[in-house]
């Protein structure tokens, strides 16, 4: 399955004065998505830092179609777009409760060996289950 849907509530801290949700508390709500996309897959972040691999994003595009506001459930869906010989791109999308498109976004991760810090092939294990979904 190359689609996840995780759901997360709006705390009030996420917002400003008027409900909304700051720009900038989108990026946690996306890298929740990654996270559970893996880790559905039974892959998880621990596991591969154990293993001596790190993910950065190394580009993300956002783009915001209307507010999310306090207390909201959320939907964040998540979705493996492409994988290149060290990058994974996913492309993700977040709903609030009527089912409304809120905000939209791209990432580009790259694979890189914590011990050099370059970019590395992914792990076979991650390899093959990336194959399935192309």
């Amino acid at each position: 399955m190359k689609e996840h849907q995780v759901q997360v509530r709006v705390r009030y801290s996420e917002t400003d004065q008027m409900g909304v949700v700051y720009h900038g508390n989108y990026i946690p709500y996306f890298e929740i998505g990654r996270v559970e996309w893996l880790r559905n897959k039974g892959v998880s972040y621990k596991m591969m830092e154990e293993n001596g691999i790190a993910l950065p994003i190394v580009s993300m595009q956002i783009n915001y179609k209307k507010p999310a506001r306090y207390d909201e459930l959320l939907t964040i869906k998540t979705t493996f777009k492409s994988q290149t010989s060290v990058k994974i791109e996913f492309e993700c999308e977040i709903f609030n409760e009527a089912s409304d498109l809120l905000t939209t976004a791209n990432f580009i991760l790259v694979f890189v060996s914590l011990n050099t810090g370059r970019p590395i092939s992914p792990p076979d294990y991650i390899e093959a289950l990336l194959s399935e979904l192309k």
